[in-house]
């Protein structure tokens, strides 16, 4: 019976794998109770590796040197600020899962865009197992940007909210 179980919990864990693969997670966590005190604790996780491409740019040879780098450097700017996450009030998922608005449907919203908030305050709902967890402002200030829509998956780092 053990041998049983054991091959359970195997392709069990290897259909998380799958699960993993297939929808694109990083990382994937589940309790599965068997009994009273028997029970199996699994995180699957991977590393997501992205590969940049070379870029290849034409460089115009009788380019005088001091226009060169002013052109290099104005799309790094931008770049940087179309990342939500480099910014450094980004408020990131601690989890994997779905992003509730408000506390319940049809009661106001936590947040919006240009509100105040302080630290500790709750900011969004991110469902996890049927858990509703709390996600808390890190410190006070102002919501620039609202990122996540409600009802919206959402993996661990991705990017919830800016706070300036």
């Amino acid at each position: 019976m053990t041998d049983t179980k054991h091959e359970a919990d195997v392709a069990f864990i290897k259909a998380l794998a799958e699960l993993l693969r297939e929808n694109d997670l990083t990382e994937l966590q589940v309790k599965r109770e068997y009994g009273d005190d028997d029970s199996l604790n699994v995180r699957v996780s991977r590393m997501s590796q992205t590969v940049a491409a070379p870029v290849q740019v034409a460089v115009p040879a009788a380019a005088p040197a001091a226009v060169a780098p002013a052109p290099a450097a104005a799309p790094e700017a931008p770049a940087a600020m179309d990342d939500p996450a480099s910014h450094p009030g980004a408020v990131t998922s601690p989890m994997v899962g779905t992003v509730y608005m408000q506390a319940e449907p049809g009661a106001p919203s936590f947040i919006s865009v240009g509100a105040s908030v302080s630290e500790g305050d709750t900011l969004l709902i991110v469902e996890a197992m049927k858990t509703m967890n709390h996600i808390h402002a890190p410190k006070s200030g102002t919501i620039k940007r609202i990122l996540v829509g409600d009802g919206d998956a959402v993996e661990f780092g991705t990017p919830l909210v800016i706070v300036e």
